[in-house]
């Protein structure tokens, strides 16, 4: 029996996939396209609730993969137990860089510029001059430098930005300069003129962004999240964006979607974006290789990328 793989994207759309699998099509309608146990290779549906994210993972008694679209891989991993031991769980690092940087570099020149504010005098009809920030002669500081922190720091470098400190879990050396870790975040802060959250949401990273952290900041810095909405304290930020010490931009919230009527909607100084770092052309193209590359890896027994995780195994693969 051939076995099952479940795809978000209509499998005749992707050239080049193994032709020894058999491939359904489900984007997390309400009915299964098939018997679950017979699945092999789980593609999540790519911006879609927990919850639908999850439904199946009870079901999988046969899957050996569990492949997102997004970056992160926090809407599966709560479901994680659910598994049979030994399932690899791959993340899409190589899909999203581009599109999440260009957001990024697009909320901070915004927000620096004051964008916002000329686009409300536009609907008025006014014309609002004066003084901006610019990005050129900023400090920078990336607090999760991953790939798509790399590829944050590759859109920067022509800006003439005055210099770009990075963080992340582990300390190294890149060809830029050292990566420092989270434990020299109380030193960095005070420093940066901006400074952009690109980390994975783990529990080590949720709230990440807190009072302390704020309070950190230099006066009038601008904190631009691009990661997840929990890496960052809303009630600490709503404090600081109402006292006017600080501005943010946000591609993110906690909660989210952010409900009408929420404070974080009107605070002065802050830019919001409905979580669209992803979603853009440059995601399907992406998305199609990826999954052909994957599969086709699976099929000739060879190392899958970007594993993040085992079940049941003791280490991170």
């Amino acid at each position: 029996m051939t076995a099952d793989v479940w795809l978000p994207i209509p499998p005749d759309e992707i050239e080049g996939l193994p032709e020894s699998l058999n491939y359904l099509f489900w984007d997390g309608g309400e009915d299964f396209p098939a018997d679950p146990a017979r699945c092999v290779y789980y593609v999540v549906p790519y911006m879609k609730p927990v919850e639908v994210c999850l439904r199946p993972l009870p079901h999988l008694s046969s899957v050996e993969v569990v492949q997102t679209l997004s970056a992160g891989v926090d809407n599966v991993m709560p479901g994680l137990g659910l598994l049979r031991p030994g399932v690899r769980l791959c993340n899409a690092r190589g899909v999203h860089e581009a599109s999440t940087a260009e957001l990024t570099l697009t909320l901070v020149l915004a927000s620096l510029r004051g964008v916002p504010d000329f686009v409300r005098a536009q609907d008025r009809g006014e014309w609002l001059g004066g003084f901006r920030p610019a990005l050129a002669d900023k400090n920078v500081l990336i607090v999760g430098y991953g790939a798509i922190g790399s590829a944050i720091e590759d859109r920067l470098v022509p800006f003439e930005v005055a210099r770009v400190a990075r963080v992340a879990r582990s300390q190294r050396t890149t060809a830029r300069g050292p990566v420092h870790p989270f434990t020299e975040l109380p030193s960095l802060l005070p420093e940066a003129d901006v400074v952009i959250l690109s980390t994975p949401l783990t529990e080590s990273t949720r709230h990440l962004a807190n009072a302390d952290f704020l309070a950190r900041m230099k006066d009038g810095a601008l904190l631009v999240n691009v990661a997840r909405g929990p890496v960052v304290d809303t009630k600490a930020l709503l404090a600081e964006l109402e006292s006017g010490r600080l501005t943010a931009a946000l591609d993110v919230t906690d909660p989210e979607p952010l409900p009408p009527g929420h404070p974080l909607w009107q605070a002065p100084g802050v830019l919001i974006s409905p979580h669209v770092g992803g979603p853009t052309s440059a995601f399907l193209p992406r998305a199609e290789r990826l999954l052909t590359d994957q599969l086709n890896r699976f099929v000739n027994r060879q190392p899958l990328r970007n594993v993040i995780l085992t079940t049941g195994a003791t280490d991170k693969a």
